[in-house]
């Protein structure tokens, strides 16, 4: 059983397209797209060049190149923050150290063509054009430096590939490994590029993969690290955290056993406890249809539904051996009784989380209703000419029957014994259970009025019908915007905030809906830096590497730097 709103596209309204185009003189009720994103949406032609922002911002501080700034930033997940805490605090050297990376000023990685190098892997003697020298100083034949990278990339290990030295911590430079390696397998070079490419997202804390279905191929970066609900350029809306859909109020913990719960069969189990019988032959539930307590299975086995116990020569209704059915056996009465008053609990808990899913899966289908409404009143001759209340109504009743829908999950774990049984007394438990029903009941009648007023065929209604119509909509729009403020206040500071054995945080209320990330600009500037023509001059001298990516259509940047538009 899934009930989650990941599952159909209909879950995944957009609140922002909800009112595009419309505006109200209500200033309260207006939605308006915020100024500055905190969010960013980075699409496959926008990933290098987010990479690349932050790989220059490494480089220019710290006058390294490239691969040592890659090897960094990964080493760090790609936190710039942390990398330069570390910087202030520890000192470049240890960075270096504890990253892998290797800065050698004066090395000269050049070999001479004519001497000859001892390989000291395969312990044969090769020409100086046929071995590498690595920053760390170590040289090897590329035969073997290539069989090691080849290795590495089969086994995933290809972002921070180690040196084949002894004891030796540094990085090999990427140059060099894409190289060598493009030269023997084409597709491996390939591979190891897009691994490259692909560290920033899934070793970065800050950056995570859109989770919709089908995969739209978008990632979202966030500002600061915290529990956060985003809306992808796709029109997805998910939790930061843990990539389910938004599930708000409910913490990321709540949602996950909630949605297990749902799908599972442990429900049905307790129902099955609750209902049948095990048959004492072929141990297969046994549901009674009748009064009487003699039932049959279809295995043909007999038995007492009193007591479990199959009948035949000691067991019949005629003559009794050693039968106990009258005995109180407290030990399994309580395990039943504890395993209905659970089934009850969830069935309580689920049917009206399941009501208000449904009714937002009906109500999201109002949308182009409620705008054929509004056209036709906007046509007749009427001293009402703004219906942008409609519209924001509508918005606002998405979002409250929303929160109403995950705030009865929310209340099945708050107020039950499977999270926070040690947490509360049962005293506290049935205060604060009584202030959250209570809110949670206020915010249930007005959506419902809401919805009710919605609904109304306005276009066929005089003015003074309508206007009665906009005042009511206008006010319930407050009124439920107010009452979700302050159930989540709520929730943050009378119910989690008093938690002490464990944390359990949700993401914040917007009243103006789940923040749409905006689009990460790129732009293309004809300046090389003195960096990158170290980069190029240091890849040639050492292996003549090629530079050259794996989907030319977004790498083509052969002297070109990329920067991003914050």
């Amino acid at each position: 059983m899934e009930d989650s709103f990941s599952g159909d596209e209909d879950y995944y309204y957009s609140d922002r397209d909800s009112l595009d185009g419309l505006e109200n003189d209500e200033a309260d009720l207006q939605w308006v797209p915020p100024k500055g994103s905190s969010t960013k949406v980075i699409t496959r032609e926008s990933l290098l060049a987010a990479q690349k922002e932050d790989l220059r911002r490494v480089m220019e501080l710290l006058s390294l190149r490239e691969h040592h700034a890659r090897t960094l930033l990964i080493h760090y997940r790609w936190d710039v923050e942390k990398l330069l805490a570390v910087l202030v605090e520890n000192g470049k050297e240890s960075l270096f150290n504890e990253a892998g990376v290797t800065v050698i000023d004066d090395a000269d990685p050049m070999l001479p063509l004519s001497s000859t190098v001892m390989c000291d892997i395969c312990m044969e003697e090769v020409a100086g054009d046929k071995a590498t020298k690595m920053d760390c100083g170590h040289c090897f034949c590329n035969d073997c430096w290539t069989e090691h990278f080849i290795v590495k990339i089969n086994e995933g290990q290809s972002k921070r590939i180690r040196c084949m030295a002894h004891k030796c911590n540094a990085i090999c430079d990427e140059a060099v490994v894409r190289n060598l390696v493009s030269k023997k397998h084409p597709n491996l070079a390939e591979k190891f590029e897009r691994f490259l490419l692909e560290s920033f997202i899934e070793d970065n804390k800050m950056v995570k993969w859109c989770p919709s279905t089908p995969h739209c191929g978008n990632a979202i970066r966030v500002e600061e690290v915290e529990v956060c609900e985003v809306e992808c350029a796709c029109g997805a809306q998910f939790c930061f955290s843990c990539l389910s859909e938004a599930h708000s109020p409910c913490s990321c913990s709540m949602w996950d056993l909630w949605a297990k719960k749902c799908r599972d069969e442990s429900e049905t189990v307790n129902w099955i406890t609750v209902h049948t019988k095990p048959c004492p032959k072929c141990h297969k539930p046994v549901e009674k249809n009748g009064g009487c307590n003699l039932v049959s299975c279809i295995c043909g086995q007999a038995f007492c539904w009193l007591c479990g116990g199959a009948t035949g020569r000691d067991h019949t209704w005629s003559r009794i051996a050693g039968h106990s059915c009258g005995r109180y056996k407290e030990d399994k009465a309580k395990k039943t009784e504890r395993a209905k008053r659970e089934l009850y609990r969830y069935m309580h808990y689920h049917n009206r989380y399941k009501a208000h899913t449904d009714s937002f899966k009906l109500e999201s289908k109002l949308k182009e209703t409620v705008l054929e409404k509004v056209s036709i009143s906007e046509e007749r001759e009427s001293r009402l000419r703004d219906f942008s209340w409609v519209t924001n109504g509508l918005y606002r009743l998405f979002r409250s029957r929303r929160v109403l829908s995950y705030s009865y999950p929310f209340a099945f774990y708050m107020f039950g014994e499977e999270l926070f049984k040690d947490e509360m007394t049962d005293e506290e438990r049935e205060i604060k259970q009584h202030l959250f029903e209570d809110q949670q009941q206020q915010l249930e009648a007005n959506v419902e009025k809401l919805s009710k007023f919605l609904e109304e065929p306005f276009d066929q209604y005089p003015d003074d019908k309508v206007m009665e119509i906009r005042m009511q909509v206008i006010n319930l729009s407050v009124i439920t915007d107010t009452l979700c403020k302050k159930m989540y206040e709520c929730i943050e500071n009378d119910l989690l905030g008093c938690l002490q054995l464990g944390t359990h945080n949700i993401a914040r209320y917007q009243s103006k809906g789940i923040e749409r990330a905006s689009e990460l600009s790129t732009c293309w500037t004809s300046v090389n830096t003195t960096t990158d023509k170290r980069q190029r001059s240091d890849a040639d001298t050492s292996g003549n590497v090629d530079w050259h990516f794996p989907f030319p259509s977004l790498f083509l940047f052969s002297a070109h730097c990329i920067s991003v538009l914050q």
